[in-house]
C-alpha cells in the first residue's frame, strides 16, 4: 500500500523561501506523475504543480509560476516543492498526490506572515 509522507511546512515571513518534501513507501516511485495541491480552511483543495515520472514536463498554477519549482529524485522516492518568495496568500496546507492512485498524504502546514 502506498504512503506519502510530506515535511518541511513551517512558519516563515513574506518573501522568504522552504523547500517541502513528499517520501513515497510501497510503489514505484519512478512510474509515478506525482503532484503537489494546497487547501486553505473553507475552500476546495486546490491544484499547485505536477510533475511526469521522469521529471520531463512540469505544470503549475499560475499564481506560483515562476515562483515555485517542483522536482522529483527517483533515487530517494521523494517529490520536492521548492516555494521561493512566498507571500501570505501561499499560507495553506500543502498536499502530496499520486493522480494515478487518488492517494494523498497527510498534508504539511505552510503559514507565511505579512
Amino acid at each position: 500500500q502506498i504512503q506519502l509522507v510530506e515535511s518541511g511546512g513551517r512558519l516563515v515571513q513574506a518573501g522568504e523561501s522552504l523547500r517541502l518534501s513528499c517520501a513515497v513507501s510501497g510503489y514505484t516511485f519512478s512510474s509515478l506523475t506525482m503532484g503537489w495541491f494546497r487547501q486553505v480552511p473553507g475552500k476546495n483543495r486546490e491544484f499547485v504543480a505536477v510533475i511526469t515520472w521522469n521529471g520531463g514536463t512540469t505544470y503549475y498554477t499560475d499564481s506560483v509560476k515562476g515562483r515555485f519549482t517542483i522536482s522529483r529524485d527517483n533515487a530517494k522516492n521523494t517529490v520536492y516543492l521548492q516555494m521561493n518568495s512566498l507571500k501570505p496568500e501561499d499560507t495553506a496546507v500543502y498536499y502530496c498526490h499520486v493522480p494515478r492512485l487518488g492517494s494523498w498524504g497527510q498534508g504539511t502546514q505552510v503559514t507565511v506572515s505579512s
